[in-house]
C-alpha cells in the first residue's frame, strides 16, 4: 500500500479522525449541549456498534458453529452476564474497573487487527502491534490515575500531556522514517491516539467515547459489509422465520441502539431502580467484548471461511 485512496473506507476505517474532531469541536464550543452530544453519539455510533454483534453472531452461517461450541458461545456468555450482575451490585467500583479494562483491551485488539488486514510487511505488523499495545496500556494507567485514584490532577496534567505527546511523536517519526508515509502509517496513528482523550477530558464518559468513535465506525463498516456478502453468497433460498428477522442487519442494530440508549439515560435518575437499569446495556457491552473475541478469532476454520474470506474482499 503506497498511495492514499480518499474513499469511504479511508474515512470510516483507515483514518476516521473526523469523528473525534467533530465530537471535540461540539464539546468545547457548545458545552451547554454536552448531554445531547453524549446521547447522540451513544445512539448513532456506540450502541449500534454493540448491537451489530447480534446479527453478526446469529447469522445462519453460524448456526452449526454455535451448536458445536455451546460452552464458549452460550454457557460462557450466560456466566459473564451473571457475574456482571453480581459485580455491579456487590463490588461496583471494582466491576467498573474491570469493565474499563475490558473495553480498552477490546478496542486495542481491533486496532491492531485492522492494521494486520492492510499491512503486508511482517516487521511493520510487529511494530504496529507492540507500540499500539504499549501506547494504550499507558493510557489505561493514566485513566486509572485520573478517574479512579486521582493522582493525576489539574496541576500535573499538563506535564503528562507533554510527555505523552513527545512519546507519540517519537513513535510516529520513527515509523515514518522506517516504513514511509502510507495508509498503514495513518492506520497505526489511529490505533495509537484512540484513547488520547483520557489525557485531557474531565468527564470519563468522553474518555471512553470521543476517540473510540473511530472504533465504532470501523466495526460497523466491517460487520455490515461482511453480513452483506454473506447474504449475497447464500445459495439456500429456504429461510426460517428467525433467520429472516436476523438478516435485517440495520433494523436489528437500530432497535438495539434505541432500547439500550434509553436504558443508559436512566443512569441519571435518582430513583434507585431506574438508575440500576444501566446495568442492562453494560451487560450487553461485556457480552460484545467477549463474543467478538470468539467471532473474529481466525485460528478457527469456521471464522476464516465465513468472515476472513469476506474481509479480504472488502479490504481495498
Amino acid at each position: 500500500m503506497n498511495t492514499i485512496k480518499l474513499n469511504t473506507q479511508f474515512f470510516l476505517v483507515k483514518f476516521p479522525i473526523l469523528f473525534p474532531i467533530i465530537y471535540a469541536l461540539v464539546l468545547y464550543n457548545f458545552p451547554q449541549f454536552e448531554t445531547e452530544l453524549i446521547i447522540i453519539t451513544i445512539l448513532f455510533l456506540a450502541e449500534t456498534h454493540f448491537g451489530a454483534t447480534w446479527p453478526f453472531l446469529l447469522d445462519r452461517v453460524n448456526y452449526e458453529f454455535i451448536k458445536s461450541n455451546r460452552i464458549s458461545l452460550i454457557s460462557v456468555p450466560l456466566i459473564i452476564a451473571f457475574l456482571s450482575i453480581l459485580g455491579f451490585f456487590l463490588v461496583k467500583e471494582f466491576f467498573l474497573l474491570i469493565f474499563f479494562a475490558a473495553n480498552m483491551y477490546h478496542v486495542t485488539r481491533q486496532s491492531f487487527g485492522i492494521g494486520k488486514l492492510y499491512c503486508q510487511d511482517e516487521k511493520e505488523k510487529k511494530y504496529q502491534e507492540v507500540l499500539i499495545y504499549i501506547t494504550n496500556f499507558i493510557f489505561f494507567i493514566i485513566g486509572i490515575l485520573r478517574f479512579y485514584f486521582p493522582v493525576i490532577n489539574e496541576t500535573n496534567i499538563f506535564n503528562v500531556n507533554l510527555a505523552i505527546i513527545g512519546l507519540l511523536l517519537f513513535f510516529f517519526i520513527w515509523y515514518w522514517v522506517k516504513f514511509s508515509f502510507t495508509e498503514n502509517f495513518l492506520i497505526f496513528v489511529t490505533g495509537c491516539i484512540i484513547f488520547y482523550p483520557i489525557c485531557f477530558v474531565n468527564n470519563p464518559v468522553h474518555a471512553i467515547i470521543m476517540g473510540v468513535t473511530m472504533h465504532y465506525t470501523q466495526y460497523i463498516y466491517f460487520t455490515y459489509n461482511v453480513s452483506k456478502l454473506r447474504n449475497e453468497n447464500q445459495t439456500n433460498s429456504s429461510k426460517s422465520f428467525f433467520s429472516i428477522k436476523l438478516n435485517n442487519y440495520l433494523a436489528i442494530i437500530i432497535l438495539y441502539s434505541v432500547i439500550m440508549s434509553i436504558l443508559s439515560l436512566f443512569g441519571k435518575y435518582d430513583d434507585e431502580f431506574l438508575k440500576n437499569l444501566i446495568l442492562i446495556p453494560i451487560i450487553g457491552q461485556m457480552l460484545h467484548f467477549y463474543l467478538d473475541s470468539q467471532l473474529w478469532k481466525f485460528s478457527e476454520k469456521h471464522n476464516r471461511t465465513n468472515t476472513l474470506t469476506y474481509l479480504k474482499k472488502i479490504v481495498l
